[in-house]
């Protein structure tokens, strides 16, 4: 309601600016001062249905969980092939290893 009230008094103060000075155009009988009025009114229809147009929803709230206090280093692992003798032959088997920095 402010925004419209607000939108017709500066129409109105910039239209009457407008009128006093069309008297001394003195051009085809104040045709000049219709076009200026007429694109006036125009402009502010226009403004007025650019400005209440329907806004777009506000994008929708996000929640991340903070990252931790405390940062612990994972193990560095991997699958490594180890020999055994078994008493009858060698044998192959896969062992993890991890190290930790």
């Amino acid at each position: 309601m402010k925004k419209t009230v607000s939108a017709v008094a500066a129409a109105a103060v910039l239209a009457g600016s407008l009128a006093a000075f069309a008297p001394s155009a003195n051009a085809e009988g104040g045709r000049i001062a219709a076009g200026v009025a007429g694109g006036l009114i125009g402009g502010m229809l226009l403004g007025g249905a650019i400005a209440n147009a329907n806004q777009p929803p506000p994008p929708s709230v996000y929640y991340r969980s903070p990252p931790p206090a405390y940062y612990e280093d994972e193990p560095v692992c991997q699958i490594q092939q180890r020999q055994y003798w078994d008493g009858f032959m060698w044998r192959v088997h896969n062992v993890q290893v991890c190290q930790r920095y």
